[in-house]
């Protein structure tokens, strides 16, 4: 599988320095602008930032950081992961990426999505009880805009157009456009309905249920006359020398990102058994390049997904650990992954 499409996320989480104490947003953009340099020099296909409004992350705008990214490299794809499209405008959208895509010279992705979160909602000014009107109405419009000629759009919950041309153009003529899904079917059915590609947020549990979701996502595709594309997924992980340097490292500013957002959707405190159960048998892929390529590659085989994304930060590791992540994944687990489908 010589075409399977490597990527990193991240939401940006504001790490720690090496004295233990966390570093400033400013320094956190900085940051995450210096991994997509490295990501880029190794060969790693896609960075691919999320969009949060909380203060556990630096990343509000990721395609302001992706125009930074644009700047200092040459090859790697750059993608939100996700644009939380209900709480936005699908003309400013398409109008950001479009800008980044002429910066990179035609790199530019956008996976949108609802959004796992809800403070944009509020922030924005938009009613959560319209979650899914919002979500429907904006990725149609966003649909329309992707052909780059005049739009004509009438919905609910946002002011109709008439003819409106918008710019800029990219010059490929279409912006390289994901959804990302967490587990609802009508979610699956809505993307391939759109003729559009499937990014599978899985971060917990057996990745082999999703199976489900790819095949019904395939059929739909089939039933309603649209392509349907090689679907990514995205879990979350961390890479480093030895099994159990990389267990350490995440496991404790892990448990503590967990059980602050757990606290919030009535999640008990999370146990280190749960913690280590994940990493042997769900979706957590954490250990030595050796560990990470073997599990990955039994997940792509499993799944016979097209593009596999680590998020490889999970609350406040250390800078210098981040780093050393981005690198064992580039420059080791990339390759191993890619050698054990071979043989």
């Amino acid at each position: 599988m010589s075409d399977l499409v490597f990527g990193l996320d991240t939401f940006g989480d504001v790490p720690e320095d090496d004295t233990g104490a966390l570093v400033s947003y400013a320094a956190g953009i900085r940051q995450v602008v210096d991994e997509a340099v490295l990501a880029d020099e190794l060969g790693v296909d896609v960075i691919a930032l999320g969009e949060h409004h909380r203060p556990e992350y630096s990343v509000s705008t990721p395609e302001t950081v992706l125009a930074g990214i644009a700047t200092r490299t040459s090859r790697i794809r750059l993608s939100s992961g996700v644009t939380v499209l209900s709480s936005d405008d699908p003309v400013r959208v398409f109008q950001r990426f479009a800008t980044v895509d002429a910066l990179s010279h035609g790199r530019a992705e956008v996976i949108l999505g609802r959004g796992s979160f809800t403070e944009s909602f509020p922030l924005f000014g938009y009613d959560l009880r319209d979650y899914d009107a919002l979500f429907e109405e904006k990725i149609e419009l966003f649909v329309k805009l992707l052909d780059e000629r005049p739009v004509t759009w009438s919905g609910a919950l946002r002011a109709p157009l008439e003819q409106a041309d918008v710019f800029p153009k990219t010059e490929s003529g279409r912006l390289t456009t994901w959804v990302g899904v967490g587990g609802s079917p009508q979610s699956v059915v809505r993307t391939a309905s759109y003729g559009l590609p499937l990014m599978l947020a899985i971060i917990g549990g057996p990745p082999a249920r999703f199976a489900a979701y790819i095949d019904l996502y395939r059929r739909a595709a089939e039933q309603l006359g649209t392509t349907a594309h090689p679907v990514g997924m995205h879990s979350p992980g961390f890479v480093a020398d030895t099994d159990e340097e990389a267990r350490e490292i995440f496991w404790p500013h892990y448990r503590v990102i967990r059980d602050r957002i757990g606290a919030l959707r009535g999640w008990p405190p999370i146990r280190r058994q749960e913690f280590d159960a994940e990493i042997e048998h769900g979706s957590l892929y954490i250990g030595s390049p050796e560990t990470v390529a073997r599990k990955i590659a039994h997940v792509v085989g499993t799944l016979g997904v097209g593009r596999f994304d680590l998020i490889y930060t999970a609350g406040s590791q250390p800078v210098s650990a981040r780093l050393r992540a981005v690198e064992l994944y580039g420059a080791k687990v990339i390759p191993m992954v890619r050698d054990i489908l071979a043989g």
